[in-house]
């Protein structure tokens, strides 16, 4: 039997050098380029980038879930983990390191479904890092319920027309290009029904019409798109996997993209308890440091606590990932970590800014950026409720009904059970005394 909780050496220094890097030349990205993780380099920003992505490249870190066949050097979901617990602790880390979302998930599936001319187009942009893209799937008036969904594509000849309307298409502003889900074949079931476009964000027809900031941004300065897809004219090679894939593409994409948030969510979390256990040490109120106030060191034991759970099963959900090399088999503790996510942040960042007191409230602490991402996590590819009742379905398939009126583990009938098992040495026992 072979059970090992050790990162192989070679492994361990690059994550060591991934480390440093990211503190040093990364993190301050953040401060010196706010908000623009998604907006196209150019100027002095890809004077300032492209150097650390090349340095990435030259430490063959770049894309590293990817195989080699695109451009990456095919770690596999756990030594992705590793890495991505590292890059959660910077908005830049990810783009610096080839494997941002939604592009992951989106490169992913036009590798795996895409035809040599699609990946051509879209793929290899993707994979150098020099565009970005757009998964637009949710509707205002259904959200994420694929068999709600009324935005239609109807075929015209050589071309397919699209209409309708999509929310929260993350990104679209910047984006060269959109993925966009919608109904082909109304007659059949949505699961059967619905196929996926590769659509240019200029093309004809795709109205933004207003961007959705999250709260604190200004109102239609966000990057949170709300589209109206009118009268969109794409040629049928737009077709992403053949028409009436839609359904089981989004699930290849989405168990990814969720996993993969859990992996960065890590880091965010690890850094909020850093801050934390920072301040206890340095600050004293009442007689003596927070560092020795047993409330203090509650929010430290229940956060530390809190993550090492969340960290082993994410490392563990990612180890069956690679083993298994199917999304589907692992359905069930994806959701799982998609559920337990947002609770793990915010509960973590919330202890961290109450340690650091007034000033963890203000904007030159991070806390409530992180509080509010617990929330968009808890949202992000599919809300938490959701996935709550993916799991105890998955669960419930393990078991079966009692065949009788009591429980199995009905105790008096088990009684009856254990004494007729042992009659023998039961009579002998009771005639000794």
């Amino acid at each position: 039997m072979s059970w090992d909780f050790e990162t192989d050496p070679e492994y361990q220094k690059k994550l060591d050098w991934a480390d440093r890097f990211v503190r040093e030349e990364v993190e301050p990205l953040d401060l010196a380029f706010p908000h623009l993780q998604f907006v196209p380099l150019e100027g002095k920003r890809r004077e300032a980038i492209d150097p650390l992505k090349d340095e990435v490249r030259r430490q063959g870190l770049w894309a590293t879930h990817l195989g080699p066949e695109l451009g990456g050097q095919g770690f596999g979901q756990l030594k992705l983990a590793l890495l991505n617990e590292i890059l959660g602790r910077s908005s830049w880390a990810p783009i610096v390191f080839g494997c941002q979302a939604p592009d992951t998930g989106n490169a992913e599936i036009i590798a795996h479904y895409g035809s040599p001319e699609q990946k051509a187009r879209y793929l290899q942009p993707l994979l150098d890092g020099e565009c970005f893209s757009c998964y637009s799937m949710t509707e205002p008036h259904a959200g994420a319920d694929p068999t709600l969904f009324k935005t239609r594509a109807e075929r015209d000849g050589d071309e397919w027309v699209i209409n309708g309307w999509k929310f929260f298409s993350s990104n679209a502003r910047t984006a060269s290009f959109l993925i966009v889900m919608v109904v082909t074949n109304p007659e059949v079931s949505a699961y059967q029904g619905m196929s996926m476009f590769l659509v240019p964000t200029d093309t004809p027809g795709v109205n933004i019409v207003r961007n959705v900031g999250l709260y604190g941004e200004p109102l239609n300065e966000g990057s949170h798109a709300l589209i109206h897809y009118e009268d969109v004219h794409v040629p049928a090679e737009a077709v992403l996997g053949g028409e009436g894939q839609a359904f089981a593409i989004a699930q290849t994409r989405l168990g990814g993209g969720r996993i993969h948030h859990a992996m960065r969510t890590i880091g965010s979390a690890q850094k909020a308890i850093d801050m934390m256990c920072e301040r206890a040490l340095s600050r004293e109120t009442a007689g003596g440091l927070l560092a020795d106030k047993q409330f203090v060191q509650g929010y430290i034991a229940d956060s530390y606590a809190q993550l090492i759970q969340f960290r082993l099963f994410v490392l563990y959900t990612a180890w069956e990932i690679d083993k298994y090399n199917d999304y589907r088999r692992v359905r069930k503790d994806i959701a799982t970590a998609k559920v337990v996510m947002p609770t793990v942040l915010h509960d973590i960042a919330w202890r961290a800014m109450q340690v650091h007191g007034a000033l963890g409230t203000t904007n030159e602490m991070p806390f409530f950026g992180m509080i509010h991402g617990a929330g968009v996590m808890g949202l992000a590819d599919g809300p938490t409720e959701v996935h709550k009742v993916t799991v105890a379905r998955q669960v419930l398939r393990d078991y079966k009904p009692s065949d009788d009126v009591w429980p199995t583990q009905w105790i008096p009938r088990r009684v009856e059970a254990a004494k007729a098992k042992f009659a023998e040495y039961l009579e002998l026992e009771v005639g000794n005394q």
